[in-house]
């Protein structure tokens, strides 16, 4: 038997990533998984590498869309009946600049790519974890969101911090009731996005993208990129039974970057 057996995880940016590490994790172990992406070719081709038939679906759901975010919880009880575990998955930015130049519109983006998502996810899940009387929320945050370690990245380093905040503020206002949220800041890791995203940032930054990938690394005591393997191994500790006495905590996965 799994330790998720049973269980129904809802999964935004599961298409791809630490998202879809984190699914095939929770599939590994028994649990049904809603994978949600923009892009209806990356999340059928998310569910035909999982391969578990009826245990895994695709919902199109732009996360920076709260209409969107709540359908899509709502999709998942309706499918399966029931949510147990909600990782918030995804974030990012875009516009990358020094403060200085830093436009109103990429501000307001960030904060919603990472935290009002987020926010909007962990609401509309309550609605339905609460009469159960169980729930397992995982925000995925980032090391800069207890650090500011990189330039032209303020509303990312923002929109972490933020979502640090909610996670903290959800454990406190559920722990007696059968919700556990936590969140996991991981280090740096080269996914999809970061080699989409990283080559524009090591630009604003004036470095090459291996550069900028170095001094990752070297921020690092193990000198060495993390991995999406590792961040699946933590949150499938978390969404288990072994995760009932952890909640409002922000768990390091960076190879020893945070002194934190």
């Amino acid at each position: 038997m799994g330790t998720l057996d049973g269980r129904v995880a809802v999964i935004t940016a599961g298409s791809t990533g630490i998202g879809f590490c984190i699914a095939q994790a929770f599939v590994s172990e028994g649990a049904s998984v809603v994978l949600a992406n923009r892009s209806e070719e990356k999340g059928a081709n998310a569910l035909a590498r999982l391969n578990v038939g009826d245990r895994a679906v695709f919902k199109k759901t732009d996360a920076l869309i709260c209409e969107q975010v709540e359908e899509l919880i709502d999709f998942a009880v309706e499918k399966y009946g029931r949510i147990d575990i909600l990782v918030n998955a995804a974030g990012g930015s875009d516009g990358w600049a020094l403060i200085d130049s830093l436009s109103n519109e990429a501000w307001q983006k960030a904060f919603d790519w990472n935290c009002s998502s987020a926010f909007w996810g962990t609401r509309r899940a309550l609605k339905y974890m609460l009469p159960a009387g169980y729930g397992r929320i995982i925000n995925i945050s980032s090391i800069e969101g207890k650090l500011a370690s990189k330039m032209a990245v303020s509303h990312y380093i923002m929109g972490k911090h933020a979502m640090n905040g909610l996670t903290k503020a959800t454990a406190a206002e559920y722990a007696t009731r059968g919700i556990r949220c936590n969140a996991i800041c991981p280090g740096p890791i080269e996914t999809e996005l970061m080699q989409e995203a990283g080559a524009q940032v090591a630009a604003a930054e004036g470095v090459t993208y291996e550069q900028f990938l170095q001094a990752f690394a070297d921020d690092t005591m193990t000198k060495e990129l993390q991995t999406v393997e590792q961040v699946a191994g933590m949150a499938l500790l978390l969404a288990g039974p072994l995760g009932d006495g952890m909640t409002g905590t922000l768990y390091n996965v960076d190879g020893g970057t945070a002194p934190f």
